[in-house]
């Protein structure tokens, strides 16, 4: 009998999908369709992206109706983390070595991240470049495909189904599932353990992608890779939010995401001390 996980490789990520029962061909089809679009609109991996076509000449450019999300997303994010947290790294991340090519190598180059207000500007549906501008929307955006997927499943009636793409988990239907908070430092342990019903977790990590001794997690303001914290998980209604919330809690107060936005959190500092949200309802180890 076929198995009720669907495993899969997309967006440079393992997924799995759990349903009740297996996954339809039809349903596996457009999940792809789905994927691909949102691949071709948002990867600067690929020469046929917009975002691409957005790198090579400045201008105003539509963009698909999954857009204003994630944007809007991005900008309270980005006035949270006081400009720490923005879809402006792209450039900056290609000169340290995690360009198209995958070259891990980094260049002497150095480029300032633009200020959002120097080099966008977001109507809602269109975006205009000011400035040449490399966008990476990696902080929110795998979190943000996989609601997109479960929206698909939705369509085709799976109501109940979990979508993990690596680290972005959202359940969806009846019952709940536990999710082990993986260890930074040694990823066959856990620092807890946390169980999560129609929400999702979205969890962090500079050792997911580390190289030469820098990582993915930039702070826009300087150009180069946090160290404080080195682990961080937030629970949120949606993956977008988790993930981008994920993010963000490398550089901003909490307290403050918390005011903003229905998330709890843990994050791991670099010394080992681990925090929490007053309202985390997980099991905790250290």
């Amino acid at each position: 009998m076929p198995s009720p996980s669907k495993q899969f490789d997309a967006i440079g990520a393992p997924w799995q999908i759990d349903t009740a029962d297996p996954l339809d061909p039809e349903v596996f089809a457009a999940i792809q369709r789905r994927i691909e679009q949102f691949d071709r609109t948002y990867s600067r991996f690929r020469d046929d992206s917009l975002v691409s076509r957005i790198a090579r000449t400045p201008g105003s450019y539509p963009f698909p109706p999954d857009a204003p999300p994630l944007f809007e997303l991005y900008r309270r994010l980005y006035d949270a983390t006081a400009g720490a947290m923005s879809p402006l790294v792209g450039r900056a991340l290609e000169e340290l070595g995690y360009d198209r090519t995958y070259s891990l190598q980094p260049t002497a180059t150095r480029t300032r991240v633009p200020d959002w207000h120097e080099a966008i500007s977001w109507n809602g549906s269109e975006l205009t470049t000011l400035t040449p501008a490399v966008l990476d929307v990696g902080a929110a955006g795998k979190g943000y495909l996989v609601d997109l997927v479960a929206e698909v499943l939705a369509e085709y009636g799976v109501s109940s189904a979990t979508v993990d793409a690596s680290g972005d988990l959202l359940h969806r239907g009846d019952g709940e599932l536990r999710v082990a908070l993986e260890h930074p430092l040694d990823t066959s342990k856990a620092i807890g353990v946390v169980t999560v019903s129609n929400e999702a977790i979205c969890a962090s990590a500079p050792n997911r992608r580390a190289w030469a001794g820098l990582h993915h997690i930039l702070d826009a303001r300087t150009g180069l890779p946090t160290d404080r914290i080195i682990a961080t998980w937030a629970i949120a209604p949606t993956a977008l939010e988790a993930d981008g919330l994920a993010t963000a809690l490398f550089f901003a107060d909490p307290a403050k995401l918390a005011e903003e936005f229905d998330c709890q959190w843990v994050r791991m500092l670099s010394t080992g001390r681990v925090e929490h949200s007053a309202d985390f309802t997980g099991e905790l180890f250290l």
